[in-house]
């Protein structure tokens, strides 16, 4: 029983460690993506300490940096056999 359990978990362990793998791959595979997620993260970041609103657009642009973020993971985690060049 005690080797049932560790197999098990040695199974989870390895496709667990596959999945972070594989994300890393696709961020090595697509790097302006990738860099294009640090960005919006760091102009987000700049947004949100500045004092001033931007002319009232800081709330929606933060938003909409939020969301594209999101789905910039998305893509990162796609793994469509179509797109592979």
């Amino acid at each position: 029983m005690k080797k049932f359990i560790a197999g098990t978990l040695l199974g989870i362990g390895l496709t667990a460690g596959g999945a972070v793998l594989y994300g890393q791959n696709e961020r090595a595979m697509h790097p302006r993506i990738a860099k294009a997620v640090v960005a919006l993260k760091d102009a987000k970041a700049y947004m949100e300490a500045a004092p001033h609103d931007f002319g009232g657009h800081r709330a929606d642009a933060i938003r909409a940096s939020d969301e594209a973020i999101r789905q910039l993971n998305f893509a990162l985690q796609y793994r469509g056999s179509q797109d592979r060049r």
